[in-house]
């Protein structure tokens, strides 16, 4: 498993290289203290490569509940079945989704009542701690060999999201691999623009080094 310092401190037990900062933080406090909830269910929510799956993973692993990914397109029956199941077995129910129940295509109105009422807790787009970690660790996991100044560079100059972290290291890693060489600042600039990835946030003028 790969370790990686962060700039906060956490004790919790979350696995699979799951990097918890302000973004999650109360996602993953909710989950693992599924024993105090007002009800048997609960709702997770993130954007896409946020990790809300392996969150949810590792409350199955921790509570012996059931999980339903991908719940805004399930079935409204087997929503409401599984949670009535839940109530009666007290056996957690964790509804995973990409945006607040409200939003789901909800017909059945004892379903969308019920889903009104549960705690719903979201994964929020990375925070800069976060973001600079995720940089760092996706590249780790591959093995790329990359400038020390790269994370940060890069940090300056992409959007801050889960998505778009995870396209971009994957576009540099694939350069590297091409090339046989790092990932320098300059062969990330020319990778970047030619995968229209640049420019996309302006510089800090007060930040600008020379490249």
């Amino acid at each position: 498993m790969s370790q990686i310092s962060l700039p906060f401190d956490w004790h919790g037990t979350v696995r699979d290289d799951f990097l918890v900062s302000e973004a999650n933080r109360i996602a993953v406090s909710h989950l693992e203290n599924w024993q105090n909830w007002p009800l048997s269910v609960g709702v997770l929510t993130g954007p896409p490569r946020s990790g809300r799956s392996t969150l949810a993973r590792h409350f199955a692993r921790i509570s012996g509940g059931t999980v339903i990914d991908d719940a805004q397109e399930q079935d409204d029956h087997r929503l409401f079945h599984a949670w009535n199941e839940a109530q009666t077995s007290r056996k957690p129910l964790l509804m995973v989704g990409r945006s607040a129940p409200g939003g789901w295509p909800v017909g059945l109105p004892d379903l969308r009542s019920r889903l009104a009422a549960v705690p719903h807790v979201a994964i929020e787009e990375p925070d800069e701690a976060l973001a600079r970690a995720l940089i760092q660790q996706q590249f780790d996991l591959v093995g790329a060999g990359y400038s020390a100044d790269l994370p940060d560079w890069l940090l300056r100059r992409i959007e801050r999201r889960y998505k778009v972290i995870a396209d971009v290291t994957r576009l540099l890693d694939q350069a590297a691999l091409s090339s046989g060489r790092k990932i320098s600042l300059p062969m990330a600039k020319e990778a970047l623009q030619s995968a229209g990835y640049l420019p996309i946030v302006p510089p800090d003028p007060s930040t600008v080094q020379r490249e």
